[in-house]
């Protein structure tokens, strides 16, 4: 896992690119979603997310994903799940000092968000702590929901 962990951060750009479509794709199915229910659809989406995220960024499935912030490096990996940045422990050539073998998720983070923009750095954006409610349960269906309501509440159409 830690392999392709290491791949997504170097392909950041397009994986993030990707994504953007998915969820288009997502909020567009809203309607749909709300008449079926959105708890009903949760159990299947997180089965699906926890294969195609747990295989592409190591996700660890906390349910408040915020790869697009930390340029697609999951920091639920962090030995101290360290949510806002590294501990401080990080060695200088970027390793983690609980597990030596591994380079700190925050500095992968970096390394993400330096492909995908120059401009940019999202994960300097402070995070809240992980509601320990939502583990195992959807982050995509969670996202699409709070958009949906966020587009329906300005006045524009899903």
């Amino acid at each position: 896992m830690y392999r392709m962990r290491s791949w997504s951060v170097r392909n950041a750009r397009w994986l993030k690119k990707l994504y953007a479509g998915f969820e288009r794709v997502l909020l567009w199915l809203d309607p749909l979603f709300r008449r079926i229910g959105y708890k009903r659809l949760d159990a299947p989406f997180a089965a699906i997310e926890k294969v195609t995220k747990g295989f592409l960024l190591d996700s660890q499935n906390c349910g408040q994903c915020i790869v697009g912030f930390t340029g697609l490096s999951c920091p639920m990996n962090c030995p101290k799940k360290m949510r806002n940045g590294p501990c401080g422990g990080v060695s200088g050539d970027g390793r983690c000092e609980v597990d030596p073998e591994m380079t700190c998720v925050w500095v992968l983070a970096w390394e993400g968000n330096k492909q995908i923009t120059n401009d940019d750095y999202p994960l300097q954006v402070v995070q809240p702590p992980v509601d320990h409610r939502l583990i195992g349960k959807s982050a995509w269906l969670r996202e699409v929901r709070l958009k949906a309501d966020e587009l329906a509440s300005d006045g524009h159409a899903v």
